[in-house]
C-alpha cells in the first residue's frame, strides 16, 4: 500500500479490480482548500483512459510489474505472436493488449510488461521510434519543403501515417510509437 504523494508516470496500481497504468499525473495545490493528485490513468487489460482525482495522502495500491524482453515473430487471427529472448518460450498477445499494433515489423524486440504475481502477459512497449519503408504514397514535388503540407502514405506494416510532401515510395521514415506519428527520414 501507498499513498499519492509516490504517484509517478508510468507506476502500475491496482485501482476497481482492473490493472492501469500513470500516463500523467498533476500534484496541484489550490489557495483554498486540501491539495489533490489529477491523474490520467489507462487499462492495461482494455486500452481504456481515465481522469481520475484523489485527495492528497489517499491509499493506493501499486502492483509489482516486469519488463521482460521479447520479439515479434508473426501475425495471425489468434493475435501477436513474441518469442522471449532469454527462454525462448512464446506467447500469443491479442490486439486490444497494444498500443500501436500497425508500428511492428517481424524481428521488432520489445518489452512485455508481465503481472509478477499472477505471471500473465499486460501489454507490449515498443521502442520510442521505429523505422519502416514507405510502401505506397503519391509521388512527391522537388522544392516542397517549405510547407507543412501532409499527404497520406502506407508503410511496410500496413500503418497509414501523414507524411511531407518529399517523401516517395522507398524511403525509409522514422515513426514515433506513443504518437503514430511520422517524426522524420531516414538516411540510408
Amino acid at each position: 500500500m501507498a499513498s499519492t504523494s509516490e504517484i509517478k508516470n508510468g507506476l502500475c496500481i491496482d485501482y476497481d479490480n482492473d490493472i492501469y497504468k500513470v500516463v500523467e499525473f498533476l500534484h496541484v495545490k489550490p489557495g483554498k482548500g486540501p491539495a489533490f493528485v489529477r491523474t490520467k490513468i489507462k487499462s492495461l487489460t482494455t486500452g481504456k483512459v481515465l481522469d481520475n482525482t484523489w485527495p492528497a495522502g489517499h491509499k493506493i495500491f501499486p502492483v509489482r510489474i516486469e519488463r521482460r524482453k521479447f520479439q515479434f515473430l508473426y501475425s495471425d487471427e489468434s493475435g501477436y505472436h513474441f518469442m522471449n529472448e532469454e527462454t525462448y518460450d512464446q506467447v500469443t498477445i491479442q490486439e486490444e493488449m497494444m498500443d500501436q499494433p500497425k508500428l511492428i515489423k517481424e524481428g521488432e524486440k520489445v518489452e512485455m510488461l508481465y503481472h509478477s504475481e499472477k505471471e500473465i502477459p499486460l501489454t507490449i512497449e515498443l521502442p520510442k521510434y521505429v523505422d519502416l519503408r514507405v510502401e505506397y504514397t503519391e509521388p512527391g514535388l522537388k522544392g516542397d519543403t517549405a510547407t507543412n503540407a501532409n499527404k497520406p502514405a502506407r508503410l511496410e506494416t500496413g500503418a497509414e501515417v501523414r507524411v511531407p510532401l518529399f517523401i516517395n515510395e522507398g524511403d525509409l521514415v522514422r515513426v514515433e510509437t506513443t504518437s503514430g506519428s511520422y517524426h522524420e527520414r531516414v538516411k540510408e
